[in-house]
């Protein structure tokens, strides 16, 4: 293993062990290095590794500290990562979406309050019923993550929201090349708003199945 992994595992076995929990200081660089019996540079760059992926915090001036390691903040770095992405692997991250989505959506429907279901139909209110392509994504990407917040569980909204950002240059891209595709993303998004006004957990995940469905079956026709 080389050096800077092992100092990572270190580290890390420190903080899931409960040595080192979230928002507490890291002991001196010296110190730390002779305790886990490493040298200062690899403890070093363990340290900048690990505050790249959000597990610590270096306060300049002021030391290093282990974050809140609150999964939306951990899962930032997911978002990261797929920015890599090639275009062919958008078919992938669609087929993932389409297997998250609807079930946090059904989730929703138990949970969304009327207030923020008014806040959502008032924002597609807002768009009419000829918006262009950018506002109809732009909103799309608004009404899933309001959708998916509501369901209470941070873990899946900041997955799909590190998913959101491959998949929104196919969406434009159908939305220009595609026409009826404006009309039928309205439809679609009215359609899961009225599920869970309804409460219908099972209406609410086949609707949003349907919706990640037909851009992924359109992206895979024009392939």
């Amino acid at each position: 293993m080389a050096v800077t992994d092992e100092a990572i595992e270190k580290i890390k076995g420190m903080i899931v062990s409960g040595a080192l929990r979230p928002g507490d200081r890291l002991p001196k660089e010296s110190e730390l290095a002779a305790e886990l019996g490493l040298s200062r540079n690899s403890l070093r760059e363990a340290v900048r590794a690990l505050s790249l992926i959000r597990i610590l915090d270096v306060r300049q001036g002021d030391g290093t500290y282990v974050t809140s390691l609150d999964p939306q903040l951990l899962l930032e770095a997911l978002s990261f990562v797929v920015d890599f992405h090639r275009d062919d692997t958008v078919l992938e991250f669609l087929a993932v979406r389409r297997i998250l989505e609807p079930a946090a959506t059904a989730m929703s429907a138990t949970r969304i309050t009327e207030a923020q279901l008014d806040v959502l139909s008032s924002q597609l209110d807002a768009l009419g019923a000829q918006p262009s392509v950018e506002e109809l994504v732009a909103s799309d990407l608004e009404f899933h993550r309001g959708i998916v917040q509501s369901s209470g569980n941070s873990v899946l909204c900041s997955l799909l929201d590190g998913l959101s950002g491959p998949t929104t240059r196919a969406r434009v891209w159908r939305g220009l090349t595609q026409e009826d595709a404006v009309s039928r993303t309205l439809h679609e998004h009215r359609a899961i708003l009225s599920a869970l006004r309804d409460r219908d957990t099972e209406a609410a995940r086949s609707w949003a199945t349907v919706h990640v469905a037909s851009v992924e079956q359109w992206l895979r026709s024009t392939l």
